[in-house]
């Protein structure tokens, strides 16, 4: 399904930079015989708990709006499986909300969070690079959803935390370190 908005034959400026030049030198880099074994982004999730939230469905609405606007779709809301009288929660309850993103959004989405929103980070000194899952997925947390252009620092009512997941075709850590790298990721070690 192709964007309304977009140009005919629009292609995200990371997406291009993927097939022009990263493709090449992944392949220089580690040897590859076939194209198809090169590592390529496969998506991006978006997770964000809003558990304090729980009781007061207009935080959680906000929190969902929020990320619809950060991603550029609707998330799917996360609920809870069972009930838990400590923290006053019910089975079926809205707990979080999570969004999945492919092809051009996950492309786009990946450009803003290197060039604008890791920048606005406070404090930021660079992303782990220890934080792989042994099958070539980069895992990343932020404090605040507010580093995002998209989100208007006058409007929100609470700032929420996130989880970004980002997942390859890589089959070992280190073809994805050296994917994302040149995705010009800010890893400090």
């Amino acid at each position: 399904m192709a964007d309304q908005n977009k140009p005919e034959g629009y292609e995200p400026r990371m997406k291009s930079e993927y097939r022009n030049r990263i493709r090449q030198a992944m392949r220089e880099q580690f040897g590859y015989t076939n194209e198809m074994q090169v590592p390529k982004l496969d998506k991006i999730v978006i997770n964000m708990g809003i558990g304090e939230a729980v009781a007061d469905s207009k935080k959680a609405q906000a929190a969902m709006k929020d990320l619809a606007a950060i991603a550029g779709q609707k998330p799917a809301p996360t609920r809870a499986r069972q009930s838990i009288a400590g923290f006053k929660l019910r089975e079926g309850m809205v707990v979080g909300a999570k969004v999945t993103l492919r092809k051009d959004r996950m492309y786009e989405f990946l450009d803003r969070l290197i060039t604008i929103a890791l920048p606005r980070v406070k404090d930021f000194r660079g992303l782990k690079g220890t934080s792989f899952d042994g099958r070539g997925n980069y895992a990343m947390g932020l404090k605040e959803h507010i580093v995002f252009p998209e989100i208007n620092y006058d409007q929100i009512d609470q700032v929420w935390g996130m989880d970004i997941i980002v997942c390859t075709t890589a089959k070992s850590d280190a073809e994805a370190k050296a994917l994302l790298k040149e995705f010009q990721f800010p890893f400090n070690s």
